[in-house]
This record gives C-alpha cells, structure tokens and sequence, in this order.
C-alpha cells in the first residue's frame, strides 16, 4: 500500500488506487484519457532494439496491452541495432500490430542509410556532435519525426523490455500531464524493483550509487556555501526513481530539451527539465506495485559494459555539471567525494537489510557492500574521463536546431519516409 509522503520541491502522485478494484480503476482512467484525447494528441514513442524483437514473453505482451488502449492518436517505434533492411521490415510488420482505424504507427529506422546520411550532414554543416547509436540518440530522432509531422500534444515513453507492464502502466505515466485541470508538463515514472522469482531488492544503480551519491553531493554543497547546486541536487533526491526510463512531457518542453547519448540520459533529461519548468510543473508517478526488467552485470574490469560504464556515464554527468557552474575539482576534492559517498552508501545499505528483512526478502549483505565498494571505484574511473574541457554528452534541442537548419523538418521527414520504401 502506498504511502502519503510528498516532497517539498516536486509533487508525488501515489499508487492509492491499489486499495481498490484495480479493474473498475482502469476503466475510470481510461475513459477520462479518451475524454481528454479528444482535444490534443497522445503519442507513444517506444524507443525498442530489434533483438527485444525475440523477446516473445516480453515485448509481445507489452503490445497486446496497448492494443487495446484507444486514447493513443500514433505510436513513434525508435527502432535501433537494426543492421540490415530486411530487420528492418521484420520489425515493420512486428509493431504494425498496433495500427488501428484511428491510430498511427510508424517505426523509424535510426541506423537507415538515408536517416543517419542526415545525421552525418548536420553535425557537418552545425560542426556539432548529434550522438551515437544507442537509446539517446533514437529517442532524439523520433521526437524529431514527430515534432515534423506537427503531431504535437503530450508524448509518452517507456522502454520495451518491462516484464511486468500493463495497460495501467501507460494510463497513469500519460494522465498527470494530459489532465487539462493539472499544471504538469513533466511526470516522471517510478516503482518498487523486486525480482519475483529471487524475492530480492534490484536497481542496484539507483539503490547503491544514485541515491547515496546525489545526498553526499547535496550535504557538500550546502557545506561550501553553493544554494544553487544543494537546490539542484535536493530536486535530484526528491526522485524516488532517477533512472525510471518511463516519462511523459508535453510537445512544447520537448522541443527544448537537450538529449543525452550515453547513460546519463535519465538524469541529464530531470537537469534539462529542471532548468526549462518551475517545480510545480513537475510530477513522479507510482506506475506499478512491482517492476521488472532484464538486469545489467557489474562489470568491474570493464568501463565500457554493464553497470560499470552506467556509474561512469551518470557521474561524468554530475562532475562536469559542478564544474560547468563554478566547483573547481581536483584529485583531493574528488577524492573527499568518494569517499564521503561510500560512508553513505554503506549507511544505505544497512536501511535496505533492515527493510529486506522485515518483507523476508533475501539480502546479500557482502554482495552490497561489494557493489558499493565497486562503485567508489567507479567513480574515480569518470573522475579520470572527464578531466579537461570535457562537456556533458547532449544532443541540441530540437528548437535550436530548426533554428539553425530551417529545412531540417522536411529533410528529416523524407528521409524517413525514404528509408520506410514511401518515397
């Protein structure tokens, strides 16, 4: 059952309905997003790899949970690890299930030659990076498609790999944004992260290196004297889910966000939405009592795999957003950070066994404390990355470049509809 508790900075909708019947919920909720669909357009942008494609348990629910959804007005598949044009056409007539009378879908093939020909193009003429392959760089894309077929309103994301989604899932991420009677234009997902088949505690990211770090950074500031960053970590913290890759936002926010390409997508998007919005146009929803979904290695050799490169890529991002607003580091500073961080991660870790262990749960004390020791390490590995005139790995906002490349809207759409054999 979910709590009351709401943070000072952001508003937090809770799970309440869960008391109730969940069927008669659904129902209510669903009519209400058909009521409000009526007056602007719902988009669904799924950003999928074509090998989630063999995921039959998986990404084969997930769509017969949106089949049946009717407030949806088109459906965007960011379609990326698509080598070859026959993937490609596999996947068409994959998600091409999902097309109704009513409802648009269209799959944009990101490693298409005409599509990444513009790319290359673009970063030419604006001398620019626009990304590599990866998730950043197709949610980018598709937000492009469709910010050029002037299907605006409120779009909606989430990845394809959940194993417990449902169609309530979606209605909740997509209501508080929607809803014409709420201020929101930003309502970020989160969930409770428990393995049903091992009965324990997951997102060990978010857990173990997310949450304790952002509170060490927060502390630190405060101690220093810089309001403006102990302000911009305290709405980091109020998340209760930073990593959550489901998020809804209106078209408008949008267009002026910055995309990040590498792992520090989910929380470069919360510092992007910090700078556009005021707080209280900013919401996090309960989406599920549990989710699930496939589990990434520590991979402590490599920086270039797993969680390793993930911690790497999240704190580059926070180092270099310090730096980028007048925190001079060096060897020491950094170095007192680490170090700050793992005393409070291990406190963590005490708060998750007591909570393990009054839901008999199973927890592995050492293999925690192993993680969190682990990710002090991995944070000096980022120090060593961003040294210099490092900048945070953003994509321009779509807004900046139709600004600098007028034609860009109409090229992107023909390249598109070129790659899809309609032109």
């Amino acid at each position: 059952m979910a709590d009351f508790h709401q943070e000072p900075l952001i508003t937090t909708l809770h799970g309440l309905y869960e008391a109730f019947d969940k069927a008669s919920y659904l129902d209510e909720l669903e009519r209400r997003l058909e009521q409000h669909a009526r007056h602007q357009n719902i988009s669904l942008l799924l950003p999928s790899l074509y090998s989630e494609i063999g995921n039959v348990g998986v990404l084969d629910h997930i769509l017969e949970q949106i089949k049946g959804v009717r407030y949806l007005s088109n459906i965007v598949v960011a379609l990326g690890g698509a080598s070859e044009e026959r993937q490609f056409r596999q996947a068409q007539e994959y998600f091409g299930r999902l097309e109704t009378e009513h409802r648009d879908v269209q799959v944009v093939w990101v490693e298409g030659p005409r599509l990444q020909k513009l790319l290359g193009e673009l970063a030419e003429r604006g001398g620019t990076a626009f990304g590599v392959q990866g998730k950043g760089q197709s949610v980018w894309v598709a937000l492009g498609y469709l910010f050029a077929r002037d299907d605006g309103g409120v779009i909606a994301l989430h990845d394809c790999d959940i194993v417990t989604y449902d169609r309530t899932l979606l209605g909740r991420l997509i209501e508080p944004v929607v809803n014409p009677n709420n201020h929101f234009q930003f309502c970020k997902g989160y969930y409770a992260r428990i393995s049903p088949t091992e009965r324990a505690l997951k997102g060990r990211v978010t857990r173990l290196f997310v949450v304790p770090f952002v509170e060490t950074l927060s502390k630190i500031m405060r101690q220093l004297g810089h309001g403006g960053l102990e302000r911009f970590f305290q709405y980091h913290s109020a998340f209760k889910y930073a990593l959550a890759g489901e998020f809804c936002f209106t078209a408008d926010l949008a267009r002026r966000l910055n995309v990040a390409y590498d792992w520090g997508l989910e929380v470069a998007t919360l510092s992007q939405v910090y700078d556009q919005l005021t707080t209280r146009q900013i919401a996090q929803i309960d989406l599920a009592p549990n989710y699930e979904h496939k589990h990434q290695e520590l991979s402590p050799e490599d920086t270039e795999r797993g969680l390793h490169r993930m911690v790497v890529d999240i704190a580059k991002f926070y180092l270099t957003y310090m730096r980028s607003h007048g925190v001079p580091l060096d060897d020491a500073f950094v170095d007192m950070i680490l170090h700050s961080y793992y005393q409070t991660a291990l406190k963590y870790v005490r708060k998750y066994s007591y909570d393990a262990d009054v839901n008999t749960l199973a927890f592995d004390l050492y293999g925690e404390e192993f993680a969190v020791s682990h990710f002090r390490g991995f944070l000096w590995d980022a120090w060593e990355q961003s040294r210099g005139p490092q900048e945070a790995k953003l994509i321009p906002s779509w807004n900046r470049v139709a600004y600098s490349f007028p034609e860009i809207y109409d090229r992107l759409l023909h390249a598109v509809e070129r790659d899809n054999g309609r032109a």
